[in-house]
């Protein structure tokens, strides 16, 4: 307890008071017989099976509860002796820090060579170290109801959890634990007022702290570096027991169980989530994710409901769109002979045989395009300010109101510590700390930002190559397909851009799944290499690295087909070319947008559809595997520690593509939504499931996560924030420029004669006419046709005129529509946005108040504990003690007034 190393560790993590929590600790030396009793612990060697089940989490003497488990096996190598050294000395200072260790030896395993180490915090340290992490803990049960139940609640009922289950601990007024007054917290049973998660996080903390030896006149620490170095195998908590079975009457109540039972079923994905039983179990970090998808996948369902009511209005006026019939009737749209798609090898083709595809298209480009893009836009943000006010009551709830500056911002990473050789003087907290010179970062800081910008200009060369692909097989597919049928009035769907568009979209997905595997990897080292300060640095810099990638390695082929393909293609006879050799690709007649559909749905449905099977098939067959070698179908006991030592370790950044995934996801339904409605549908559906697997998973196939505190989605939010604005313009720029609405409405209002039906003749007026003639020899088609004019996709003077091949002045009405619709639409959303965040408050006015009620309580329950201690253990006259009164009585005026 007194060992010097350990104890300057642990004095510079505390801020906040520490220093007091520091100083007891010292002084708290345990007792004589206590340290006896944990050394001799580890040198018992027999173990009776018969005594113990094979689910308990409790030490040989069933009285002492599993916090931790490290394991490691025999190294026969020459490093062998260097990690047995490092493991005793380790060991060793654990037991300084007052933990308690039992050893397994690997005769007692069911492998019969993995070695466990069995770690207990007694009271001393879990008092201790909960004043160190400014754990908060109950002193009172909470006279404050819970909220009431909203109108219509009984509709809901098939929908919700048992309250036992939803809640399955009363409210309470709680306050930051201290040692001396430990009389003040509701304390009936040592042994089981810190609940595990929290248990676990203590201990997790002294073992990510706690030395193992010097080398090179630095100080060796933390067993994230024992891991690393392969001198321990693993270390993980304990879950409480069989996911499948409760827990025995003499065992705490199982809380994995109950998960399983009421959240990670399949069939369950209608229901609520148990949020509060998920915070228990695996802490506020893990549980604020989870509270988050739930939220995020309600607010799908209303913009599902939209979009499928746009997508069925697409349905059923599909047969009777004027452009979708003009382009199917033999009389107009077959006798409409259209330029060739590419030089040499495509013929002349008549435009009906885009005619199923005209009318595909019209299911995701019809009037009620520009109302979805505008409703998303609104949508967008009211889920960012409903969040906000979710989180704010999330963090009343759960404790987490003065988390942030009070704790994250202060834990320093073991690896940023056992890298300084410096220290300077913190201005805010007036101590010694930690202190890393600038110039020894610059050079990863450069590295990082090269190898980034490297790897985004990979994606976009992956890119290209997609687009060259497509062009390089366009000629194949046109030559195949735009045959002598195609002017016989044969009707398909499969047009060459279109079947083009599939094969590259789906070459596309495998590509960005390769690219993403591999810089994983890397960012995940760079970041390390950079030495981050604290573990909120470290996951911010990991995670721009990582969404900055993604963005680009995911939306940049969505990008391409939205605002640059068909935009720069030229005219016959003056096309423009990709690098002098291939020709720019065109868009259908109908417009780009169904092609931007298919490759939006491929890429979208296509990681949803990957990302579940790896994250329900991977551990699992992980996990058979793992079981299948390491059960030899003997005697001996598959104790509960080696159940959880065969799962998959979760892994700190776990949650962390956890979180990617979704906010990937996000972009697909936000920045893009305008050319697929049915896209939060999509995203809905695939929430749906993903809750229960990622349940599932985390309860039945992963070792236990150690529990950790977030007050936040952190840095997601700004990203979300950013997407929602990037969205709105993205959205405006595709309903210009991609779909056909504005065309048709110039052509509605401002060169329409007919007015039975405004559209008839659109399909003529769109197409310019070319003059066979004046095709130049390297482009016209190999085999000759009695054609002397073709039509394409523009707005240009025909031969005939004086500028001929020119862009006509409808062009320019066109253009100037476009611009004009992109800013209005995106003053008025940007309007609607602003007046929606200045009236939603971040706060719910009834979460404030119950704030204010409860800071007010925990200042009166401790005045009156104050009070009574000074009344029990001091002596003094009456006036004195009126005195004294007088003065506490002050303090709680004072403390209301601040309030």
């Amino acid at each position: 307890m007194g060992d010097p190393d350990v104890l300057e560790m642990v004095q510079h993590e505390e801020r906040r008071g520490s220093r007091d929590a520091d100083d007891a600790f010292e002084t708290n030396e345990p007792s004589l017989g206590s340290r006896e009793t944990s050394l001799l612990i580890g040198e018992e060697t027999l173990f009776k099976k018969d005594k113990q089940s094979k689910d308990s989490i409790f030490f040989r003497d069933g009285i002492r509860q599993i916090d931790f488990v490290l394991s490691y096996v025999d190294d026969i190598k020459k490093e062998g002796d260097l990690k047995a050294e490092r493991r005793k000395e380790f060991e060793h200072n654990l037991r300084k820090t007052g933990l308690e260790l039992e050893i397994e030896d690997k005769t007692n395993s069911e492998d019969g060579k993995t070695y466990f180490v069995k770690i207990h915090a007694p009271w001393e340290v879990l008092a201790t170290y909960a004043e160190v992490l400014g754990i908060k803990m109950p002193i009172k049960e909470s006279d404050i109801p819970r909220p009431e139940k909203v109108p219509f609640s009984y509709m809901l009922g098939p929908l919700k959890l048992p309250r036992n289950v939803k809640h399955p601990h009363p409210e309470y007024f709680t306050a930051q634990f201290t040692r001396h007054r430990q009389e003040l917290f509701l304390i009936d049973d040592k042994s089981s007022f810190f609940p595990s998660s929290s248990r676990n996080r203590i201990v997790y903390y002294i073992l990510s702290r706690c030395p193992f030896g010097v080398e090179e006149g630095k100080k060796k620490f933390g067993i994230e570096r024992l891991l690393t170095s392969h001198t321990y195998s693993s270390a993980y908590p304990l879950h409480d027991g069989q996911y499948w079975k409760p827990s025995e009457p003499s065992h705490p109540v199982n809380e994995r169980y109950m998960l399983c039972q009421n959240w990670a079923r399949f069939s369950y994905f209608y229901k609520e989530q148990p949020l509060d039983l998920i915070r228990n179990y695996y802490g506020e970090k893990i549980g604020i994710y989870f509270v988050f998808l739930g939220f995020y996948t309600e607010m799908l369902l209303f913009a599902a409901i939209v979009g499928l009511a746009c997508f069925i209005y697409g349905l059923l006026s599909m047969h009777s769109s004027t452009r979708s019939t003009e382009i199917c009737d033999p009389e107009i749209g077959g006798q409409i002979i259209m330029c060739p798609l590419c030089d040499l090898v495509c013929e002349f083709w008549r435009l009906n045989s885009t005619c199923l595809a005209s009318k595909v298209s019209h299911l995701f480009d019809n009037e009620s395009t520009v109302f979805f893009a505008i409703f998303m836009g609104i949508w967008v943000t009211l889920f960012l300010e409903f969040w906000k006010q979710r989180q704010a009551r999330l963090e009343y709830e759960w404790d987490l109101v003065d988390f942030e500056e009070e704790q994250q911002q202060l834990q320093l990473r073991p690896e940023f510590e056992a890298m300084c050789k410096h220290r300077k003087m913190n201005p805010v907290t007036k101590e010694m700390e930690p202190y890393l010179p600038l110039h020894r970062r610059i050079p990863w800081y450069f590295l990082s930002g090269a190898t980034v910008t490297l790897w985004m200009a990979l994606v976009i060369a992956s890119m290209v190559s997609v687009i060259v692909y497509r062009l390089a097989v366009f000629a194949t597919f046109a030559s195949f397909m735009e045959s002598e049928a195609s002017l016989k009035h044969v009707k398909s769907i499969l047009t060459p851009q279109i079947t083009t568009s599939l094969t590259g979209s789906c070459l596309n997905f495998i590509v960005i799944l390769i690219l993403n595997f591999f810089y994983e990897k890397i960012s995940a080292w760079i970041t390390k290499m950079e030495i981050p300060r604290t573990y909120q640095e470290y996951e911010s810099s990991l995670t721009l690295k990582m969404f900055l990638f993604q963005f680009v390695n995911f939306y940049s082929s969505c990008f391409y087909v939205a605002f640059f393909k068909g935009k720069f293609v030229g005219y016959p006879g003056k096309y423009t070319y990709m690098f002098n050799v291939w020709r720019s690709e065109e868009c259908d007649p109908g417009g780009c947008l169904i092609e931007l559909t298919t490759q939006l749905t491929i890429i979208m449905t296509g990681k949803q559809i990957f990302g579940n099977i790896k994250e329900a098939i991977y551990p699992f067959v992980l996990n058979w595997w793992r079981r299948r070698k390491a059960r030899t179908n003997s005697e001996k006991l598959y104790s509960r520690w080696e159940q959880d030592h065969d799962l998959e370790s979760f892994g700190s950044l776990g949650l962390f593509y956890e979180y990617l995934e979704t906010v990937i996801q996000f972009g697909f339904v936000t920045l893009f939504v305008a050319s697929f409605p049915l896209a939060p549908l999509l995203a809905f559906l695939n929430n749906a499931i993903e809750i229960r697997v990622d349940a599932w998973k985390l309860t039945t196939q992963y070792r236990r996560p150690v529990a950790a505190k977030a007050h936040s989605i952190g840095v997601w939010q700004d990203i979300l924030y950013g997407m929602a604005v990037l969205s709105v313009a993205s959205n405006a720029f595709i309903v210009a420029f991609t779909s056909d609405i504005i065309p048709r409405l110039v052509y509605l209002y401002a060169y329409s004669t007919n007015t039975s039906d405004p559209l008839k003749g659109y399909v003529n007026n769109s197409l310019s006419v070319f003059l066979v003639a004046d095709l130049p020899n390297y482009t016209a088609p190999s085999e000759k046709r009695d054609f002397t004019t073709c039509r394409y996709r523009d707005y240009r003077y025909p031969p005939e005129h004086d500028q001929k091949y020119s862009h006509n002045m409808q062009y320019w009405h066109v253009l100037a529509a476009k611009m004009t619709f992109i800013i209005v639409m995106e003053h008025i959303v940007f309007l609607v946005k602003f007046l929606l965040a200045w009236m939603i408050p971040d706060v719910p006015k009834d979460v404030l108040e119950r704030i204010k009620r409860e800071k007010l309580m925990t200042v009166k329950i401790i005045h009156d504990f104050e009070l009574n201690k000074l009344k029990e253990n001091l002596q003094m006259d009456s006036n004195e003690f009126a005195k004294e009164v007088m003065i506490q009585e002050n303090k709680v005026q004072l403390a209301k007034s601040t309030i």
